[in-house]
């Protein structure tokens, strides 16, 4: 588990007590009722962005706070819990190609409208069904990029992409020459397929600016991913101490005390394995691929059983849209795909260490 130092403790507490009063669950099923076109709230948003919370990994010369990638774990952390939908995820990937980036214009421009939630940028890299960034088709021709990104997440309401071209990244601006297709998705969130007609792209960096900035956008994904479980575990933990079955309280019987365990035990390993990943950014340490991929498999499969186990021992009311537990097995299941499944990370964390 990481030491927080006092600013990070208290960025987690604020935001955990702003998300519990003005975001919970409840917050969510209202936005899925409405059905925004963005896929969120934008007042909800426009608060995160006053709170400073849309700049974190933005540097503070560029209107940013610069607190880094934990700090921003934790606040993402927090917001799952309450799957609060927000763009905060998909924008600070985005920016952090800026900020990595060789065009310095961009820094100047970009970054300071991002970090007051006034621009949502979008990293838009995958063309197929599964995550696949060696297979890139979208090209760019005197400066100008065309090409079909299949699931962009945000890409409903971004004005601004971060592209993944044959030769690098690219940034484009998304108010021409940019076609968006809503996806209808388990989770209710925003997702499209966005289509690039010959717009103007400027170059930001070469693929392995793309592996750096995927990195860092599936790190911050476990973060989410971290916060779901964490109250996923709660929620159930609670339902077994109050729910009565045979004249007994669930939580007496040993087989779910076991189950439970188990459980808290995995949830712990995720923990370590997605805060390690997010330390290794912030220190720019060598292994931050492979620590990166070890979270991702650790979260996908934790995250997975923590969502089925949810809904098995509510039994039936677990089922039931009227309860909350159906919102988490959704977001999951996407998550999950996102950035490369379980399966694909332990892969490459193989392949990365030479087997």
């Amino acid at each position: 588990m990481a030491v927080l130092n006092d600013e990070q403790t208290m960025l987690r507490d604020m935001v955990r007590e702003w998300a519990d009063n003005e975001s919970p669950v409840a917050a969510f099923r209202k936005m899925r009722e409405a059905a925004p076109a963005e896929g969120y709230d934008p007042a909800t948003w426009s608060t995160l962005g006053e709170m400073g919370l849309a700049g974190i990994v933005i540097p503070e010369a560029f209107g940013g706070t610069g607190f880094g990638y934990l700090s921003l774990g934790l606040v993402l952390e927090q917001l799952g819990r309450n799957l609060a939908a927000s763009p905060l995820a998909a924008s600070a990937a985005a920016a952090s190609a800026i900020v990595l980036g060789e065009w310095e214009a961009a820094r100047t421009e970009w970054l300071p409208q991002i970090a007051s939630g006034a621009v949502v940028a979008a990293l838009a890299v995958d063309e197929g069904p599964v995550h696949d960034p060696a297979r890139i088709a979208t090209t760019v021709v005197d400066g100008k990029l065309s090409g079909t990104k299949a699931f962009v997440a945000e890409g409903d309401s971004a004005t601004l992409f971060v592209v993944a071209a044959t030769d690098g990244l690219y940034l484009v601006a998304g108010d021409t020459g940019v076609t968006r297709h809503a996806r209808s998705m388990a989770d209710s969130r925003s997702h499209a397929e966005v289509r690039f007609d010959a717009v103007p792209a400027v170059r930001l960096g070469d693929a392995t600016l793309t592996a750096k900035v995927i990195d860092r956008a599936t790190a911050v994904l476990c973060a989410e991913m971290l916060g779901m479980a964490e109250q996923a575990f709660h929620t159930t933990n609670d339902y077994l101490k109050t729910r009565v079955q045979f004249g007994q309280q669930l939580s007496t019987f040993q087989a779910l005390q076991h189950r439970m365990a188990k459980l808290f035990t995995e949830l712990e390993l995720m923990r370590s394995a997605v805060e390690g990943a997010l330390e290794a950014i912030d220190a720019g340490r060598s292994d931050l691929d492979q620590s990166v991929s070890l979270a991702k498999a650790i979260a996908s499969d934790t995250l997975n059983l923590m969502s089925r186990e949810m809904i098995q021992l509510h039994g039936g009311i677990g089922m039931t849209d009227d309860y909350d537990a159906g919102f988490y097995i959704k977001r999951a299941r996407v998550l999950e795909a996102m950035w490369g499944n379980g399966a694909y990370h332990r892969e490459r964390f193989a392949r990365l260490n030479g087997y």
